[in-house]
C-alpha cells in the first residue's frame, strides 16, 4: 500500500497519510478567477471593437451625386427662365377643341415645376373651365406637377443632399416624413402657408414613399384648390355668393397661415 493516497473534495485536495493524519491544502483560485474575468472582459472588448463601421461613400459616387444635383438645379432654372419666353395663361386661352384639357394639364404641371404660384394657376383654371371642370383639372394638374417634381428630386438630388441633413429640426422633419409619410404630407398640403414646390422637393429628398406621397397630395390640395378655382370662376360677378364664400375662405386661410407662422417664430425665439 502506498504511503499517501490523494483524495479530492469539492474545494480543496485532502491528503490522507498512512498514520491517519490528514492535511488540507488550500488552493488559491483568486488568480485563476481574475485571469478568467480579465480574459472575458478582453473578449467582450474585442467583440465591441470589432463591429464594422459604416463605410464612407466612394469619391466617384459622391461626384456623380453632385453632378446629378447640378443637373437638377439646371433643369429647374431652365424651366423658370422659360416663362420669360411664353405665357402659360396665353397657351391655355388659345387651346381649343379636344386638346384643350390635356394642354391645360400639361401647362399647369409645368407651371408648378417652374415655381409659378398655384393660386394664380387655380384662378386661371376657374376662369377658363369654370368651377365644375376647373376644380378636378386643377387637382389633377397639381398631382401631375407633384409627380414630376418628386421624380426629379428623388432621382437627381436625393443622394447628394441626404448626407447634408443636420440639426434637430431637419432630422425631425426627415424622420416624420419617412415614418409617417401619408399623415405628414397631408398636413403639409392642408397648411395654406406651405409652398407647394418646397413640399414636393422636401418629400423627394426624404425617405417618404411615392404612393403615400401622391395620395396625401391629391387629398390635401382639394380645399385650397377649390377655393381659388371658384374665386376665379366667379370673378366676373364679385357680389355672387360663390365669390364671397370663396374669398372668405381664402382670407381665413391667409390669416391662419400668418398666425401659425407668427406663433412658430415666437416659440423659436423664446
Amino acid at each position: 500500500m502506498p504511503a499517501t493516497q490523494p483524495t479530492f473534495g469539492p474545494t480543496a485536495p485532502l491528503l490522507v497519510h498512512a498514520d491517519g493524519d490528514a492535511d488540507v491544502r488550500t488552493v488559491d483560485t483568486s488568480a485563476t478567477t481574475t485571469d478568467t474575468t480579465t480574459a472575458t472582459t478582453s473578449t467582450a472588448t474585442l467583440t465591441v471593437d470589432a463591429t464594422p463601421a459604416e463605410p464612407a461613400p466612394h469619391p466617384r459616387a459622391h461626384r456623380h451625386a453632385l453632378l446629378r444635383l447640378g443637373l437638377l438645379a439646371a433643369v429647374l432654372a431652365a424651366a423658370a427662365a422659360s416663362l420669360l419666353l411664353w405665357d402659360p395663361t396665353a397657351v391655355l386661352a388659345a387651346a381649343t377643341g379636344p386638346w384643350r384639357m390635356p394642354i391645360a394639364l400639361a401647362a399647369y404641371a409645368f407651371g408648378t415645376v417652374a415655381f409659378l404660384p398655384r393660386p394664380a394657376l387655380n384662378a386661371g383654371m376657374g376662369l377658363l373651365f369654370g368651377s365644375l371642370w376647373g376644380v378636378p383639372l386643377a387637382v389633377a394638374g397639381s398631382a401631375l406637377g407633384a409627380i414630376v417634381a418628386f421624380t426629379l428630386g428623388r432621382s437627381l438630388g436625393r443622394d447628394a443632399l441626404r448626407p447634408l441633413v443636420r440639426g434637430k429640426v431637419l432630422i425631425e422633419i426627415d424622420r416624420r416624413l419617412s415614418e409617417q409619410g401619408f399623415r405628414s404630407v397631408l398636413l403639409v398640403r392642408l397648411f395654406p402657408g406651405a409652398p407647394f414646390q418646397a413640399g414636393n422637393f422636401a418629400c423627394a429628398f426624404s425617405g417618404v414613399r411615392f404612393w403615400p406621397y401622391l395620395a396625401a397630395t391629391v387629398l390635401g390640395v382639394v380645399p385650397t384648390t377649390a377655393a381659388y378655382v371658384i374665386a376665379g370662376a366667379s370673378a366676373s360677378s364679385p357680389g355672387s355668393p360663390a365669390f364671397l364664400i370663396s374669398a372668405s375662405v381664402i382670407a381665413a386661410m391667409c390669416v391662419f397661415s400668418a398666425v401659425s407662422l407668427w406663433r412658430a417664430r415666437s416659440r423659436r425665439t423664446t
